[in-house]
């Protein structure tokens, strides 16, 4: 049983939606499938040139990844709140705390199931 009420539930699932909505509007791409894809093109110049341009790519396939994570972490948050498992730890079940989900809404674990996520 979920301990957060109605006002709760609703503040948590407007702060995901918000977090999701700023995320969509971003243009940060979703995924570079070829070389034509990529923020910066190489050109025929100095071997440091292209090593640092190589670099750039690969941050920004980095950050595209992280970007496509954290939406998909927001989504899953979110389709909690259909099934009514919202605000239930993913491993024991138990009630995760309202200041736990005000600081991050999208959380799986309670403290004490993260906490040993950690230490592992």
């Amino acid at each position: 049983m979920n301990a957060l009420d109605a006002g709760q539930l609703a503040q948590l699932r407007a702060a995901l939606e918000a977090q999701l909505a700023a995320l969509s509007r971003t243009d940060e791409p979703a995924e570079a499938h070829s070389a034509r894809d990529l923020p910066v093109s190489e050109v025929e110049t100095s071997p440091a040139d292209k090593a640092t341009v190589r670099l750039l790519n690969d941050l920004a396939l980095e950050a595209a990844g992280h970007h496509a994570a954290r939406m998909q972490v927001l989504r899953h948050a979110l389709a909690k709140f259909e099934d009514g498992s919202y605000g239930q730890c993913e491993e024991c079940g138990g009630d995760i705390g309202f200041s736990r989900l005000q600081a991050r809404p999208e959380a799986r674990l309670c403290i004490a199931c993260q906490t040993r996520y950690e230490k592992r």
